[in-house]
């Protein structure tokens, strides 16, 4: 009688996270005996409702690079102040030589963002945003640009907290 393996090969975490592989760039390092390969892996992961991570990892295979920047970014993550499916106001963030302009929109108005910053902003959850990539098309800068601008977003209740006054105060 054949033993009957219990436990399955690669598990499957269902863990309701939508996960989002951004590039995966392969890095060759000339050494005496040849070349050695790797490979770097960029992923963006979020809940679908306000909370995002991106991270990066490195390995010889693609497979476990994928593995180690899903990890990575999972505890990396952060919530995003939204407000709806959009955000509450005009941000430009920031990284390197790359910044990305990212505007609310009005229900109806889709995402309109370039291929990286497209999936960032589908693993958050916004549905209605404007975007436009400025100084750079790398995907890594676009994305940590795009993080770092959902990153700097603040809700009106927010900002009143800070200031001591009431909402209506900051609505005016």
């Amino acid at each position: 009688m054949a033993r009957e393996n219990r436990t399955p090969r690669k598990v499957e975490e269902n863990d309701g996270l939508v996960k989002k592989l951004i590039c995966v760039n392969r890095v060759t390092k000339v050494v005496k005996g040849g070349r050695n390969m790797r490979f770097a892996a960029l992923v963006v992961v979020g809940d679908g409702a306000g909370r995002i991570g991106c991270a990066m990892g490195k390995s010889n295979e693609v497979p476990s690079a994928i593995d180690k920047a899903t990890a990575r970014a999972k505890k990396n993550m952060f919530k995003a102040a939204l407000l709806g499916n959009t955000i509450p106001h005009e941000v430009i963030g920031k990284f390197g030589r790359g910044s990305v302009l990212m505007m609310p929109a009005e229900e109806g108005t889709g995402v309109i963002a370039g291929g990286p910053v497209r999936a960032v902003m589908e693993a958050v959850g916004v549905t209605n945003i404007r975007t436009k990539s400025h100084g750079t098309n790398n995907p890594i800068n676009c994305v940590k640009a795009a993080i770092e601008g959902l990153r700097g977003l603040r809700t009106a209740e927010e900002i009143a907290a800070i200031r001591g006054k009431t909402v209506e105060e900051i609505n005016g």
